[in-house]
């Protein structure tokens, strides 16, 4: 049996990568911007709320008149992606976080079935945008800016999904102290 040791963080370069988009996704994504979608059921005929602030919420229509129908129609597909986004996906960055930090294995499992749904979350929304009733004028534009839920989740399931511990490494045989014995002077 190969004895195992824990890697550092200092020595996971792709995990800081990837807690950083944890971060962003928490702060920013989730919480800032997807919630809009579920505090402004209709962005044509609104009253602003306390959160998120104002100028997020004309940016997010602004980007959603201009290049994302999808955004503003919110169907009832896109709003369940949405929901989901919040009660599963926000807790998961904030568990996710800790866990990559510290190098917890039992992230593993969590972190593979988060990749896989959330590219087939985007994968669904992207071919909407594509093909469906409300598709992108910009499809360039809105696959690129999709593409981060895309290829995270793709490095997660590569990081995760290749190593059965992926924070550790087999443990360096050490080597027997000297202590004086035999040594001849």
């Amino acid at each position: 049996m190969t004895t195992l040791e824990p890697v550092p963080l200092s020595q996971r370069r792709l995990d800081w990568l990837l807690i950083a988009f944890f971060v962003i996704n928490l702060l920013f994504v989730s919480y800032l911007i997807d919630i809009e979608q579920i505090i402004i059921p209709d962005p044509w005929h609104f009253s602003y709320p306390l959160w998120p602030p104002r100028p997020v919420v004309d940016l997010i229509h602004w980007w959603g008149q201009h290049f994302d129908p999808l955004l503003m129609a919110r169907p009832v597909f896109f709003k369940v992606t949405i929901w989901l986004d919040d009660l599963l996906y926000g807790p998961f960055y904030l568990v996710a976080i800790y866990a990559y930090a510290k190098g917890r294995e039992w992230i593993r499992l969590p972190s593979i079935i988060y990749a896989v749904a959330m590219i087939e979350g985007v994968v669904i929304i992207l071919s909407e945008e594509a093909f469906g009733v409300y598709r992108s004028p910009q499809l360039g534009l809105v696959i690129a800016a999709n593409a981060s839920w895309i290829i995270f989740p793709l490095v997660i399931l590569f990081r995760m999904g290749l190593r059965e511990h992926p924070f550790s490494r087999p443990a360096a045989l050490s080597k027997p102290a000297l202590t004086g014995e035999g040594v001849r002077g």
